[in-house]
């Protein structure tokens, strides 16, 4: 009996250190920063390894690293995943850990250490090699957990859904209307570049974004009146995404200072009314 309080309140510490973040709790603040700075160090190392001259003098080293970094990772994940029970106590443990298991933040951590484990596992060839080792990039995505101002982007992204899947529609269509548009006025003379609708999409989205790669464009008139005019809506309609976020980020940031009385931005404690 003295076990199993021992073991229940070791993992109540653990619940509280991982996923609480109680102001105060310096244990879990340290966790948090170290996890953090491992998570960075990993995404350099992966850039760096790419450096032949530095793969060369310190791949070794790189290669313990990632060893190190992966057996952490492990460890956290594990323990994540058995104090999962803290979250629903009344719950069965089996169906509480399978719902954390599944959830976006566990299959990202999950993410981030499954490419060591997959070439023990399996029989894979050094090019499909190389290329899940790329997947060691997905720490990044862990990122999040630990950072207020990525969470606050996600609950706006989940919250102005509709709003910028209308947005991206519009985007979607205006881009079609176009590029037909410019096929149409373009094609008899630039068979090769604007050889079919699908073809000139490529010239509508450079249009619309503006940004102008300069390998296609069109020669003749109405195709250049139609240029014109691509690139103005594509101005307008493009700021549509940014100003539907900055509204979303303007709730939240305001729901957040009401709720918890203090401003997210300033850290000052909001007035009483």
């Amino acid at each position: 009996m003295g076990l199993r309080s021992g073991l229940a309140q070791i993992r109540r510490r653990a619940y509280e250190i991982l996923e609480v973040a109680r102001p105060g709790d310096r244990s879990s603040r340290v966790a948090d920063m170290f996890i953090l700075g491992l998570i960075v160090a990993n995404v350099a190392a992966v850039v760096l390894g790419t450096v032949e001259s530095v793969l060369r003098s310190t791949g070794p080293l790189l290669d313990a690293f990632e060893r190190v970094s992966v057996a952490i990772f492990t460890v956290e994940y594990v323990l994540r995943l058995w104090s999962a029970v803290e979250r629903r106590l009344q719950e069965r443990r089996l169906r509480t850990r399978v719902k954390y298991a599944t959830s976006w933040l566990a299959v990202v951590d999950l993410l981030a250490i499954l490419p060591a484990y997959l070439p023990v596992l399996l029989r894979i060839d050094l090019r499909t090699l190389r290329l899940i080792r790329l997947f060691r990039l997905s720490h990044l995505l862990k990122v999040g957990r630990y950072s207020r101002a990525l969470r606050t982007f996600s609950v706006v992204l989940r919250a102005k859904r509709e709003e910028l899947a209308v947005a991206v529609l519009a985007v979607l269509i205006l881009l079609l209307i176009t590029s037909s548009l410019m096929y149409y006025a373009e094609h008899e003379v630039q068979p090769e570049a604007f050889a079919s609708i699908p073809a000139a999409m490529w010239w509508g989205a450079a249009a619309l974004t503006t940004v102008g790669y300069g390998d296609v464009y069109p020669v003749t008139a109405v195709g250049k009146v139609l240029g014109i005019i691509s690139a103005v809506l594509g101005i307008g309609l493009f700021a549509l995404p940014a100003g539907i976020l900055a509204s979303g980020f303007s709730d939240a940031l305001a729901s957040s200072c009401s709720e918890d009385g203090v401003c997210p931005t300033c850290g000052r404690e909001r007035e009483a009314a």
